[in-house]
């Protein structure tokens, strides 16, 4: 293996670790607000790490920019689904 191939490896085994610690928050904590608290910052922060390991191991500047794209897109839409489930709960909806 190659000094590039551990640095994506280690990467995604973190990236991993965070999805995984952003699921074990949904399943264990008790409102609405900390799960998506759990969920927003862990799962964003294990997309941002899988992507840059995915960018390191493509080695193509036009790859790494499209896997940014995604993380921005993926960080948008957590963004404002987070903040609909929360405004409906605010109201009520939990």
């Amino acid at each position: 293996m190659t000094a590039l191939e551990w640095i994506a490896l280690v990467l995604l085994i973190a990236g991993c670790f965070f999805y995984l610690a952003g699921t074990i928050g949904l399943l264990r904590f008790g409102d609405v607000h900390s799960r998506l608290h759990a969920l927003t910052k862990a799962d964003n922060l294990g997309l941002l790490l899988v992507c840059t390991a995915l960018a390191v191991l493509s080695a193509n500047w036009r790859v790494a920019a499209l896997l940014v794209l995604i993380w921005l897109l993926g960080l948008l839409a957590a963004t404002v689904s987070a903040h609909l489930i929360a405004r409906h709960a605010r109201r009520g909806g939990d």
